[in-house]
């Protein structure tokens, strides 16, 4: 049972990059009464994008490199967030900050993400849940993100919001959702 039903939000082709036509992405995110975080990232032109095969769901590093939805959540006080990868092959990754790109080495999550990939003429529909315990402690706002690899491996990056020249994802300045 949903909470909080949060209407689909766009995602804008950073100004560097050149956006095949036709392409086109938005994310709804929701919170449940226990305090998860669920994400359904919609990718329109699917028949464009490279999708990485279906792997067995676990963690893996590196998913950026293809085509892959992304979350950076930050927590209330501080400068330490969250990153989730998710790929539509089923692997996953979660990353605990610090500060800015400065990582925790010794945290591990300790349960996994949800994720369910759907594919439909030329839609792609990524659903994943993130549960509370491996969501920052007062979870405060979100920077949603999709890296995009077309068939002819051509990527482009895809954000609520895009602060700087070049697309950087960790950026404080782009985490522009409010979680409830």
């Amino acid at each position: 049972m949903f909470v909080i039903a949060v209407s689909f939000h766009p995602l804008f082709c950073h100004p560097g990059c050149q956006a095949p036509p036709g392409l086109a992405v938005s994310v709804r995110a929701d919170t449940t009464s226990a305090g998860d975080l669920r994400l359904a990232y919609h990718l329109q032109g699917g028949a464009q994008l490279r999708l990485p095969p279906p792997v067995l769901p676990g963690p893996a590093d590196d998913l950026w490199q293809h085509t892959c939805c992304e979350a950076f959540v930050a927590g209330g006080a501080g400068t330490g967030y969250r990153e989730f990868n998710f790929s539509p092959s089923g692997a996953w990754a979660v990353y605990a900050f610090r500060a800015y790109r400065e990582r925790q080495p010794d945290w591990r999550a300790e349960v996994a993400p949800q994720i369910r990939c759907e594919l439909a003429a030329n839609d792609v529909l990524l659903e994943a849940v993130i549960p509370r315990l491996l969501l920052p402690a007062a979870p405060a706002r979100l920077g949603l993100s999709v890296v995009l690899e077309t068939v002819r491996g051509e990527k482009t990056y895809w954000a609520l919001a895009h602060v700087a020249a070049q697309p950087d994802f960790h950026l404080a300045a782009s985490f522009t959702l409010p979680l409830p």
